[in-house]
């Protein structure tokens, strides 16, 4: 750790990471508390694979990665809603086969490319510090649009993610949103691929959010411990990946894992005091 925080700002590289992990945490962990008292995790998951099924393809016939994630991963959501309300299936069902579905046509698009694609196994993996202008320009539009149009629609979102039913006899079109609501956790997936990889994206949405309810009482304090979490883990990921060469997105998934166990185990050493 020789280089100064300072001095490691002054690389181009190392600023992109910075603002990129910052909207990437700070996205993912706000969309993440809705996606976890939802129950919706899991679409996280399928639509991460799906949109790295959308970058082997573009690497494959030698199109724009980040389209086509964006694509892919809007393209399952709609598909998943649309088999669950005609097939009459649960969500988990509808989702776990296109979580399936998506992993074998990314697998498929890989074998038929020539020759070894390592740029294509940042996005499996996570490279935050390969990010590039264009890669943070994306970032920093969706994270953007995601975070407008959640904000705009956050009382509706708020009140569907307690009771669905309840908000449908309000008047709140409730399916509409929750379906608008799959579209900004698809994106949100999409913006993260770069930063932590399709296998670890899910951590991102999960844990933060995990570890912020066992502190918070309300919503808004769920939020705003989640968002602490998810920056803050992001940014110490992004230094301590460049300052020991180990992979980013282990790194800050790890992070938050420690904070989570921590946010587990405090609080119920304070009860225990209290009752003594």
């Amino acid at each position: 750790m020789t280089h100064t925080i300072i001095e490691i700002l002054s690389y181009g590289f190392m600023q992109r990471a910075f603002l990129a992990s910052f909207f990437i945490g700070l996205v993912c962990s706000l969309i993440g508390v809705f996606a976890v008292l939802k129950g919706l995790t899991f679409v996280g998951a399928g639509t991460a694979h799906a949109a790295f099924a959308g970058v082997a393809l573009a690497y494959l016939i030698g199109s724009d990665p980040f389209l086509m994630a964006v694509l892919f991963g809007l393209g399952t959501v709609w598909i998943t809603g649309l088999v669950q309300e005609k097939g009459r299936m649960k969500p988990d069902v509808s989702i776990g086969i296109f979580y399936t579905a998506t992993m074998a046509l990314a697998i498929l698009f890989i074998g038929l490319m020539k020759g070894y694609r390592p740029e294509l196994y940042g996005y499996l993996f996570g490279s935050i510090l390969s990010v590039t202008t264009a890669d943070l320009r994306m970032i920093l539009l969706l994270s953007a649009a995601i975070l407008t149009v959640f904000f705009l629609f956050f009382k509706e979102f708020h009140f569907i993610a307690f009771d669905q039913d309840m908000a449908e006899a309000s008047g709140i079109p409730a399916r509409r949103l929750s379906l608008v609501f799959l579209y900004l956790l698809a994106l949100t997936v999409v913006i993260s691929l770069k930063a932590v990889g399709s296998i670890l994206v899910f951590a991102l949405l999960v844990i933060p959010a995990a570890a912020a309810r066992q502190w918070a009482h309300t919503m808004r304090e769920m939020m705003f411990y989640s968002a602490g979490i998810g920056v803050s883990s992001s940014w110490l990921g992004v230094l301590l990946s460049y300052w020991l060469d180990i992979p980013s997105g282990a790194t800050i998934v790890l992070l938050m894992t420690v904070v989570l166990l921590l946010s587990i185990f405090i609080p119920r050493r304070r009860e225990e005091k209290q009752k003594a």
